[in-house]
C-alpha cells in the first residue's frame, strides 16, 4: 500500500475540505498512478469530490464507521486491513484525509508526495516526512512549475513497514 498526496511548505494537504492549490501537472500524475487501483480514503474526503461521488475507473474503499452507498465500506481498521489482502499490495493507494493518512502511513511502503513550495493556510495536516524516522526521501524530481507554482515529485520509501 502506498499514499498519495500534495503537501505545502508546512505539511499541510487541504483547507475547508478541498485542495490549496489548483495544480493541473498533479492532478495528472495523481490521476495516472491511480487509475484502474484501489484507493482509501475517509468519509470527509469522499465528500470532498465533486457531488460526492467516488473517483471514476478505480475500486473507492471509505473508512467509515456507517456504511455509504456506491462505495465499499471498511467500518475500522481491521476490516479494512482484511479487505486490503484481496488486492496486490502495489495497486492500494492511500488518498486522504489526515487522520486516514496518519493512521495507515506506518503500513505504506512508500508515500507519493508532491511537494508545493507555498503556504497554502492550510488547516488539515500530516506528520512531516522529512522529520519521521521510519520515511527516507528516495527519490525527488527537478522542480517544476505547475499554474504559478513550484512543485516537487517526491518518493518517501517506510523503511520499518508495519503489517497486518
Amino acid at each position: 500500500m502506498r499514499a498519495i498526496f500534495h503537501a505545502d511548505n508546512k505539511w499541510g494537504i487541504g483547507k475547508h475540505n478541498g485542495l490549496m492549490f489548483s495544480l493541473p501537472k498533479d492532478m495528472k500524475f495523481f490521476r495516472e498512478t491511480t487509475t484502474g487501483k484501489v484507493v482509501v480514503m475517509g468519509y470527509n474526503t469522499l465528500l470532498s469530490f465533486p457531488n460526492g461521488k467516488p473517483l471514476k475507473n478505480r475500486t473507492n474503499i471509505v473508512l467509515c464507521p456507517q456504511t455509504v452507498e456506491g462505495v465499499i465500506t471498511a467500518h475500522d481498521l481491521s476490516e479494512l486491513l482484511a479487505m486490503l489482502k484481496n488486492y496486490p499490495a502495489d495497486d492500494v493507494f492511500v488518498i486522504g484525509g489526515a487522520s486516514v493518512y496518519r493512521l495507515l502511513l506506518p503500513y505504506c511502503t512508500e508515500a507519493l508526495v508532491t511537494k508545493v513550495d507555498a503556504d497554502g493556510g492550510a488547516d488539515v495536516f500530516v506528520p512531516s516526512l522529512d522529520e519521521d524516522e521510519n520515511f527516507e526521501l528516495t527519490e525527488k524530481s527537478e522542480p517544476v512549475e505547475d499554474n504559478g507554482h513550484t512543485i516537487t515529485f517526491c518518493v518517501y520509501k517506510n523503511k520499518n513497514v508495519l503489517t497486518a
